[in-house]
């Protein structure tokens, strides 16, 4: 009955992260976030994929910045900060600022919430398109902080 109901919650969370994600595909990125609100951030999704070594989940989250890193320059750039999403989790967020703005001022201790794509790795994993696809959908993930969101 558990893993039905796990089942079931991923499945909702898999659709309104996709209905987010087709909201936000309408909506211009100087105009700010997206014209409706995207769901409450739940961490479980990606503390799941983590103990199930899984990748390339779509997630929907939020943590508080617990370091901040250098940007990485090395191809498509992206700015890099860990998030705890959890007691004893944290997940590398690298967000390309090729394709989307920076997200700043951003500083140690603030809360992001966030929509992306999930890898794991035994360092407790990578979120990245955590901005629009310049291809197209199917999905496009976003950044929130201090009630700006970039994408």
């Amino acid at each position: 009955m558990l893993t039905h109901k796990r089942s079931r919650l991923s499945l909702v969370l898999h659709a309104i992260v996709l209905l987010v994600a087709l909201l936000a595909l309408g909506c211009d990125q100087a105009s700010g976030p997206p014209a409706v609100e995207p769901p409450t951030a739940s961490n479980e999704t990606i503390l799941r994929a983590f103990g199930d070594k899984q990748s390339n989940v779509s997630v929907i989250g939020e943590g508080v910045v617990a370091r901040i890193l250098a940007d990485d320059n090395d191809g498509s750039r992206h700015q890099r900060f860990i998030l705890r999403i959890g007691a004893d989790h944290t997940v590398l967020i690298a967000h390309s600022i090729d394709l989307a703005p920076r997200l700043a001022p951003l500083k140690t201790g603030d809360v992001v919430a966030f929509a992306g794509i999930y890898e794991w790795n035994a360092q407790g994993g990578v979120v990245h398109w955590t901005h629009r696809d310049p291809e197209g959908p199917p999905a496009a993930g976003w950044l929130r902080h201090n009630g700006r969101t970039v994408q």
